[in-house]
């Protein structure tokens, strides 16, 4: 009866501490979005978002945040497409090719973990030092090359956990049926967890999006939309950065209104994950 007792009061001991944790969490969430909306939306106008920073306008006068938004999307977006035409095969080369060689498989996914785990400043001085030995200089195309040498990991990671979920028999019944490998990737792998593909990038594409200390030192800061992959680029976090650096309030403000669109990006980056993975889940498998 006592262990019975002591389990009981174990149990409500630790869903008590989860409960406070998640409180905690979502109290967080709250107060960041609405601080960040309470002084973001009165600043936010059609005129800051439709039109490239005029003079003065890191001094309170006249003028919008269209470089940083589109330079945002160029960055992201390449990156993005960069890291899915490497990040796709390894995925399915790890889970189909080296399927037997679980050793060389878990030593791949440990050295992906830690290059996920190091900050992003370090690839940033990392492409800024290769820019130096190459004699580039900053611009859009070292900003996408940086930020794809970031976003692989996670993509591969997320492609990876996801094609481990397809079932062994799965597998064996289509090499009985005489697919080939490269039948198995693509017509079996592919189909059976393309929401996970698409999670993957969409989450690539939020890290790359969201990512100021790599484009730093790599991708430069300019006032105008950029024309071709030499020119510099800003970027919505640089962007935020640099205003609320300033000492002027209405400077400040537009910052929080930068961080309003930035936040709504990622925001509906996160519902279409949702939603197409939703309609992608019940993917047919054909041969």
């Amino acid at each position: 009866m006592i262990k019975g007792l002591f389990k009981i009061i174990e149990e409500g001991f630790f869903r008590l501490i989860m409960f406070l944790s998640t409180c905690i969490i979502v109290f967080a969430l709250f107060l960041i979005v609405y601080s960040i909306l309470k002084k973001g939306i009165p600043s936010l106008s059609l005129e800051m978002l439709t039109q490239t920073p005029k003079g003065g306008f890191y001094f309170g006068k006249e003028g919008g945040i269209l470089n940083a938004i589109i330079g945002s999307l160029y960055l992201s977006t390449g990156a993005t497409f960069l890291a899915l035409i490497i990040s796709l095969p390894v995925a399915l080369y790890m889970n189909v090719y080296l399927f037997s060689r679980k050793k060389i498989v878990n030593a791949v996914r440990f050295l992906l973990d830690l290059l996920w785990g190091i900050p992003s400043i370090v690839y940033g001085a990392f492409g800024f030092t290769i820019m130096i030995l190459l004699g580039m200089k900053t611009s859009l195309l070292a900003g996408i090359i940086v930020i794809t040498l970031l976003i692989i990991p996670i993509m591969v990671r997320a492609m990876d956990e996801g094609f481990k979920t397809v079932p062994l028999g799965l597998t064996e019944s289509a090499a009985s049926l005489g697919a080939t490998k490269y039948e198995i990737a693509f017509k079996v792998f592919i189909r059976q967890c393309l929401p996970f593909v698409i999670t993957a990038l969409l989450l690539s594409f939020g890290r790359a999006i969201g990512d100021a200390a790599s484009v730093l030192f790599t991708a430069g800061f300019t006032d105008r939309i950029p024309t071709s992959l030499t020119q510099q680029t800003a970027t919505l976090p640089l962007s935020i950065f640099f205003q609320l650096s300033s000492p002027i309030p209405e400077v400040k403000n537009r910052a929080y209104a930068a961080a309003v669109v930035l936040t709504f990006i990622v925001l509906l980056i996160s519902i279409l994950s949702r939603i197409l993975s939703g309609t992608y889940k019940k993917s047919s498998i054909k041969f």
